[in-house]
């Protein structure tokens, strides 16, 4: 067997265990009804987390799928999130005996995933703490107030450099929401701007890979994602560690725990982490705000009317639309959960949109509205010990960004439908067809 056609049976046999096998029990399951399928495989769900998380919530507030318990309980996943009594997972840990074997057979070692260690949704303590205390070492309130002012300068000069007809249809995430974010997010990781649209590229290329029963066209396409950013990302962060910048990477690259620095994997994995976590789901935010208030005029109205409620709308925009739509936890030994036995070893998994719509906590909670008191009690940054560490920043990107690009644009329109993101955990556009409509002076800020 040639090297060639050996590559090929191997990925093959991956995507087989890893995927191939949920898809068509996926497929089986959502065509009968089963809630954790449908999840997994109905594109109805996609298209309505709302209806979902409501049929999810009837039926109790924690339920039994045919491989993982389900939640849409706000106060259960809120306890889950901190619980010492449950861990996160790696991609393929919860696969059955010869699943299990097989994948571990035919993965490919050495490579980088999100989901697998020593990503930090990955691990836990010591690990997790030691990581998460490097880059939190370098992430402080001054470095997040400085990238505020940064993308403020950004959202001014993507805004100020786009050349369009009134009257013209453009793609509102292609022009600027994927744009902005790229911006950030190279200056944070020190990336050339030669380089920038590679991180498009990428990010593209391995956004399903927190997917599970993947299509093998998608499976090759984040195959071939993670490949190429697993090459570029050591080679830049080569460059960095021989020429440092002032950049927050090449002071994560500096920063060190009484000398216990990250060695070259953990740099790795946490530099893709930060691209990841820093890039994707900002571009949805973004993304998702823009649409959800050309849906609602009045509450776009609102804020122009009264701008202090920029923040709070960027927490209801999160709450309803929130970028990454569900989590899971594995139980660590056999406790209870909701009144429900879940024994150790067992995996629940956490529906974060139907937890942010959950009635108990939200009143009228499928009605977006700007005003929302408590919409901060949202779940879409997790929790605990990992509550994410880029929260205030994308909180930043989402209220600059977005209050940056009404007041420049007051007459966009829709002009079309969009295309969802062809993923499951995020949640986002991949088109969002706008005709901006006359510009408006840029104004200090």
């Amino acid at each position: 067997m040639t090297p060639v056609s050996r590559h090929s049976l191997r990925q093959r046999l991956h995507w087989f265990a890893l995927h191939g096998v949920i898809r068509g029990l996926a497929s089986f399951g959502a065509r009968r009804g089963e809630m954790q399928g449908r999840l997994i495989a109905d594109p109805a769900v996609r298209a309505d987390p709302g209806a979902f998380a409501d049929e999810l919530r009837e039926r109790g507030r924690i339920v039994r799928g045919r491989a993982a318990w389900l939640t849409a309980d706000h106060a259960l996943a809120h306890q889950l999130l901190r619980s010492d009594d449950f861990s996160v997972t790696a991609i393929g840990k919860t696969l059955p005996g010869p699943l299990g074997w097989l994948e571990q057979k035919t993965t490919v070692k050495g490579r980088l995933h999100p989901l697998l260690p020593p990503s930090m949704l990955s691990v836990e303590p010591p690990e997790h703490t030691r990581y998460r205390k490097t880059v939190s070492s370098v992430f402080t309130t001054r470095a997040v107030a400085a990238l505020r002012e940064r993308v403020q300068q950004a959202a001014t000069g993507l805004l100020d450099g786009i050349a369009a007809a009134p009257s013209a249809s453009v793609d509102a995430v292609d022009l600027y929401c994927s744009q902005l974010p790229v911006t950030v997010i190279g200056d944070i990781l020190g990336v050339p701007d030669h380089d920038r649209p590679r991180i498009l590229e990428f990010g593209e290329l391995a956004a399903p890979s927190l997917d599970i029963g993947l299509s093998w066209e998608q499976y090759l396409r984040v195959e071939s994602g993670l490949d190429g950013f697993n090459t570029w990302l050591a080679q830049h962060l080569g460059q960095l560690q021989h020429h440092p910048g002032d950049d927050l990477m090449s002071q994560i690259i500096r920063a060190g725990d009484d000398g216990a620095r990250l060695n070259d994997d953990e740099l790795r994995a946490t530099a893709g982490l930060v691209l990841a976590a820093g890039f994707e789901t900002t571009v949805n935010l973004l993304g998702n705000g823009i649409r959800i208030l050309l849906e609602h005029p009045d509450q776009l109205a609102l804020l122009r009317s009264s701008p202090e409620l920029w923040p709070g709308a960027v927490e209801e925009i999160l709450r309803l639309e929130s970028p990454v739509q569900l989590s899971a936890r594995i139980a660590l030994v056999d406790t209870e959960v909701g009144g429900r036995q879940i024994a150790a070893g067992e995996l629940v998994i956490l529906y974060l949109a139907g937890a942010n719509r959950d009635p108990e906590v939200f009143a009228d909670p499928h009605r977006f509205d700007v005003t929302r008191e408590n919409a901060g009690k949202h779940l879409s940054f997790s929790g605990g010990r990992h509550f994410c560490l880029g929260a205030a920043l994308a909180r930043a990107e989402g209220e600059v960004g977005l209050r940056t690009f009404f007041d420049r644009y007051p007459d966009v329109q829709l002009a079309g439908p969009g295309t969802r993101r062809d993923t499951r955990v995020l949640r986002g556009w991949s088109t969002l067809p706008i005709r901006l409509g006359e510009a408006r002076a840029a104004v200090p800020s």
